[in-house]
């Protein structure tokens, strides 16, 4: 079984451009915890992993490592809107 840190990345490379999924959903997946999942994110400096399409259960877009306003600006440019600081629940993936 592969490590943590590589499931979550793997989990993460699978969400698709213009859709948005939870840490809890990774971490699911991942088989570990959402804590877990913002600490890999957090630490993540490689631009093949998606991590700015990782967002909070509530639609609040979360951390980023290289600052929210990026992690927006990176979110809108594949289309998804943001509306009073929240991520429509249609962009989610399960």
């Amino acid at each position: 079984m592969r490590e943590p840190r590589l499931r979550i990345i793997d989990v993460v490379k699978k969400i698709p451009r213009g859709k948005v999924a939870s840490y809890a959903a990774v971490a699911r997946a991942a088989r570990t915890s959402p804590r877990a999942v913002g600490f890999v994110m957090r630490a993540n400096r490689d631009p093949a992993v998606p991590c700015h399409r990782v967002v909070c259960s509530s639609g609040m877009p979360g951390g980023f490592n290289r600052g929210l306003e990026q992690k927006i600006a990176l979110l809108k440019a594949e289309g998804i809107r943001i509306v009073k600081g929240r991520i429509g629940k249609k962009y989610l993936i399960a």
